[in-house]
């Protein structure tokens, strides 16, 4: 697996010792990114994953200029960010957590003005919305209001404008959030789209399947550091395991449970969290029935066993002690 600060060979964005600390008058400062080494290659999805508050919005909002580093420096695009933050914005395209659609302007509209603000002209930028629309199939609600528009429409309309001055690099922050599955299955497509073409793709989640389902390589981060770096599927098979079994021992004696299962051979990992210890096997297929004459043994009940295979979850669990959805 590789190392979390690996450099990386043609980067588009590049960040060296990147920190960010927010000062507070009640109490101690808040460390949001702690000197954060990342590198994005052309091209790919990079996703950064983890939990509500990992530092990952606050990662992006200084790759993007929103926020200014207290330390450390970024270059999107070979360009510093602090430095010339306004050949930053001209080749990336943003979408927020928030959305920052204009309510007063119809869909194409917003797409319109939004070329004209990046210096189309008026010919150009109407083809562009037109095209774009098209693109994302939202040219049948293109005199609709903003406010007319599903959730999964609405974002699928950001990510539209985001693309529309044809940016070098697209950050997405938590685009799925809020979304039923079937919205969010269909926004999976069209960021799928997007990287068939070649657009280079920062993504904030704390879905571990929407990172596994799209990214690249991921970063997992936790209080402003990154804890692991790789492809999904190294990070999975970095546990050794080919089976995730999650047992709820009867009585609430999860630590107790935990412990001893890890005395268990074939346990490459356990971990207790939510009520519920978590195993891996190296090999599910004879070691299941092992482990649970095991726990028989070590006098525990069992009110239910789950089994599945190692997911980034795991990794992240793994890693921290402590659920990815925190």
């Amino acid at each position: 697996m590789s190392h979390p600060t690996e450099p990386t060979i043609e980067a588009v964005i590049r960040t060296e010792a990147l920190t960010k600390v927010y000062a507070s008058k009640s109490g101690p400062s808040v460390t949001a990114v702690d000197h954060l080494d990342l590198g994005v290659r052309p091209g790919e999805i990079f996703g950064l994953l983890g939990p509500n508050g990992a530092g990952k919005t606050t990662t992006v909002g200084m790759l993007t200029t929103r926020v200014v580093p207290t330390s450390g420096r970024a270059w999107v695009g070979g360009v510093d960010v602090t430095a010339d933050p306004v050949a930053t914005k001209l080749m990336i395209g943003v979408v927020p957590q928030v959305s920052t659609l204009d309510r007063a302007l119809s869909v194409w509209e917003n797409l319109y003005f939004h070329g004209r603000y990046f210096g189309m002209g008026a010919r150009e930028a109407r083809r562009a919305a037109d095209e774009t629309l098209e693109r994302f199939r939202l040219a049948d609600r293109a005199d609709a209001e903003i406010l007319e528009l599903s959730g999964g429409m609405a974002q699928r309309l950001m990510i539209a404008r985001a693309i529309l001055h044809r940016p070098r690099i697209l950050f997405l922050d938590e685009p799925t959030a809020g979304l039923d599955p079937q919205s969010r299955l269909a926004l999976w497509e069209v960021i799928g789209e997007l990287h068939a073409d070649g657009q280079t793709i920062l993504l904030t989640t704390h879905y571990m399947e929407e990172a596994d389902q799209l990214c690249d390589r991921v970063a997992i981060m936790d209080h402003g550091r990154i804890l692991a770096l790789d492809t999904p599927a190294t990070l999975k098979r970095s546990l050794g395991a080919d089976t995730e079994v999650r047992i709820t021992p009867d009585g609430g004696r999860v630590q107790d449970m935990a412990h001893h299962l890890e005395r268990f051979d074939g346990a490459q990992g356990v971990s207790a969290t939510d009520g519920v210890v978590r195993v891996y096997l190296r090999d599910g297929k004879t070691g299941l029935a092992r482990l649970i004459a095991h726990a028989d043994a070590g006098g525990f009940g069992i009110t239910d066993v789950g089994i599945t295979e190692p997911s980034l979850e795991a990794v992240f669990i793994n890693l921290t002690g402590k659920d990815l959805r925190e």
